[in-house]
């Protein structure tokens, strides 16, 4: 016969000490997996400048317009980007409420800034005709 004793079927609890949780370390790692996942995200953005006219759904004064764009902007544009070459991405041209210069985004400062040249850009108004700049605009606006 087997006798328990009180003390022998007493659960001997343990207490061990909370870990402590910096909540700096959490917010930090928290933060960095945010910026990967945008990172990872954005990475994933098709490129649409290497689509085809047709792909992006250009009209053929669009594509005309393009082709203008591809000739004498991309040196210091991205059509299909909001980052900067030598000038600024032009992604969502006419979608913002102003442009980088601060002047409303609507046609009249954009021409103006095409034909008369801003800043560091080039006048364009002696290089393209009125034709080519009617176009350019109209491929402006698919951006």
């Amino acid at each position: 016969m087997v006798s328990w004793r009180e003390s022998d079927s007493a659960v001997r609890i343990t207490s061990y000490p909370k870990p402590r949780v910096n909540l700096r370390i959490i917010s930090c790692l928290c933060l960095l997996l945010s910026a990967a996942l945008l990172t990872l995200a954005v990475g994933c953005e098709k490129d649409r400048s290497l689509e085809t006219d047709a792909e992006l759904g250009l009209s053929f004064q669009q594509a005309t317009g393009r082709h203008v764009f591809e000739t004498y902007c991309t040196m210091c544009h991205y059509a299909y980007s909001s980052s900067g070459l030598k000038g600024p991405g032009l992604k969502n041209l006419f979608g913002k409420s102003f442009l980088p210069s601060g002047l409303p985004a609507n046609d009249r400062f954009v021409e103006q800034t095409i034909i008369g040249g801003r800043g560091m850009m080039p006048a364009q108004g002696s290089t393209l005709t009125e034709q080519q700049l009617r176009d350019l605009m109209a491929y402006l606006h698919t951006l």
